[in-house]
């Protein structure tokens, strides 16, 4: 089985060289966790190190924005962009029925995961994009009155991602200690992998941490592991590498 390695320090070795070609990884966590530099270093270094090229859809924030915040790391998405080794769909203001500025983006006469899907695949032929990121799943505004109808939904979105050949992470907030790893409480049952971020403060102290829930046809660790957030972006440790004496 072909891997595709995620760019995310200390990660790969967990399972086994990386996700599985093809298939879709949720990421969940709490607001602050990293779900977002989680997606986007997945993306850069797909770009920069494995010549992968790759879509960002974002759904939350501006793209604007996140092209700001990620030179903190020293990620120039605009030159990988202008590269056509990433590309930014534009959903965020779409769901406010705002227009765009943005090359790629849903238009703002209505938002709903049909336009979505077609948009993905029309940006994906254009630059033959191997990965993808949606950033988040609870943005889509599923308005499903019980859990199949949304299963059916996301169900449908990890089908059609699949077919059209990118490798993909999907990201979900959660609250802390909530028990499931999804808005809807479905999403892990879908998707193909399941990794669950974690952060804790403690008075002064800060706790990030990183356990992968799932990964199907890999055997992936089952330790609960220190993360750090890092001038390079993120870094996963070993717990006896964290609290070595």
């Amino acid at each position: 089985m072909n891997r595709v390695p995620t760019g995310i320090t200390g990660l790969d070795a967990l399972i086994e060289g990386g996700i599985p070609e093809g298939r879709s990884l949720l990421v969940s966590g709490g607001t602050g966790t990293g779900k977002t530099i989680f997606g986007l270093q997945y993306l850069y270094f797909g770009a920069k190190k494995y010549n992968e090229p790759g879509i960002y859809v974002t759904l939350d924030e501006r793209p604007d924005l996140i092209r700001q915040d990620m030179i903190r790391f020293g990620w120039d998405l605009r030159k990988l962009e202008d590269e056509n080794m990433l590309q930014i769909i534009d959903g965020s203001l779409a769901k406010l029925g705002l227009p765009s500025e943005e090359q790629f983006s849903l238009p703002s006469t209505g938002f709903d995961l049909d336009k979505l899907l077609l948009e993905i695949m029309r940006v994906a032929k254009r630059i033959g994009a191997k990965r993808l990121v949606i950033d988040s799943l609870p943005a889509l505004g599923f308005n499903f009155d019980n859990e199949n109808e949304a299963r059916k939904a996301i169900l449908k979105l990890s089908y059609l991602l699949m077919k059209t050949g990118v490798t993909s992470i999907l990201t979900s907030e959660i609250a802390e200690g909530e028990n499931k790893f999804g808005r809807y409480g479905v999403e892990e049952f879908v998707v193909d992998g399941v990794i669950v971020l974690h952060y804790m403060g403690i008075g002064t102290q800060s706790n990030r941490t990183m356990h992968i829930r799932k990964m199907r046809a890999t055997k992936h660790s089952e330790d609960l592991h220190p993360l750090q957030i890092t001038d390079k972006g993120i870094a996963v440790r070993k717990v006896e590498e964290e609290y070595e004496v």
